[in-house]
């Protein structure tokens, strides 16, 4: 908070002096803070990345199905059912991760700037009320 009047900054013996230079510092260092913001690019293509990653893991799983299926000896069936299987439910479980991580955090995303704004509002609502009673009290003060 910044005194207008310069007599009133003159007034200030060193403690107060010394808590003006930390506000000062403080409010230099809010300043110089850096936030870097998400990529949104990176974000949408990972976000692509979890619906395709399954797609293909989908696929692997029925290509290693398909081959399995055409052999009539088990020793045949389980050297593609381990190389197509497994890998293509893995790309699965990684995708659907991708998927619902990058979804939810839109979700959040949306859902905390709406918690903000309502607040704001509500804020506005209550500062508004707040001045209406000391417009009051003001008022009954100086009918007395």
């Amino acid at each position: 908070m910044t005194n207008v009047n310069p007599a009133a900054d003159a007034k200030i013996d060193d403690p107060g002096k010394s808590s003006t230079r930390a506000t000062d510092r403080l409010d230099a260092g809010v300043q110089a803070l850096a936030v870097p913001e998400p990529l949104a690019e990176a974000e949408t293509l990972l976000l692509k990345a979890g619906v395709a990653i399954p797609l293909i893991g989908l696929a692997l799983v029925l290509i290693a199905w398909w081959q399995a299926s055409g052999t009539a000896f088990v020793a045949d069936q389980i050297p593609s059912l381990i190389s197509g299987g497994l890998l293509g439910l893995g790309m699965v479980m990684v995708g659907v991760g991708l998927f619902v991580r990058y979804s939810l955090t839109r979700l959040f995303r949306f859902w905390l700037a709406r918690v903000i704004v309502e607040q704001q509002a509500q804020t506005d609502r209550v500062v508004a009320a707040l001045d209406n009673i000391e417009a009051a009290l003001r008022e009954s003060n100086a009918g007395k």
